[in-house]
């Protein structure tokens, strides 16, 4: 199964449970009870995609905020990024090619 398969999966699970609690598919007359009381299916259970949300970007912009934390310029990629730089502007002057 390739990854975008398994996120699809994944998304059409968690909306049909979602949907399971959200919708009142158990009234008060129905032979099977409700999973979730009603004070929590009206007040909480609304709110959950706003809630998922926000967390998923918290958790990200503290990845983000981690990742620039521990964000580490060595002195070796610099020395051999400008090696390269140096040979790069002396194969362009022996082809003639003017660099300034």
């Amino acid at each position: 199964m390739t990854r975008a398969a398994q996120t699809i999966s994944f998304a059409l699970l968690v909306t049909s449970a979602y949907l399971l609690l959200a919708l009142p598919l158990f009234t008060e007359n129905s032979p099977i009870p409700s999973i979730l009381p009603a004070k929590i299916q009206n007040d909480i259970i609304p709110y959950l995609p706003f809630w998922a949300v926000v967390s998923l970007g918290a958790y990200l912009l503290g990845r983000l905020g981690l990742g620039v934390l521990t964000f580490n310029d060595t002195h070796d990629a610099y020395v051999e990024l400008q090696a390269q730089i140096e040979k790069a502007k002396d194969d362009l002057k022996a082809k003639k090619v003017d660099t300034d």
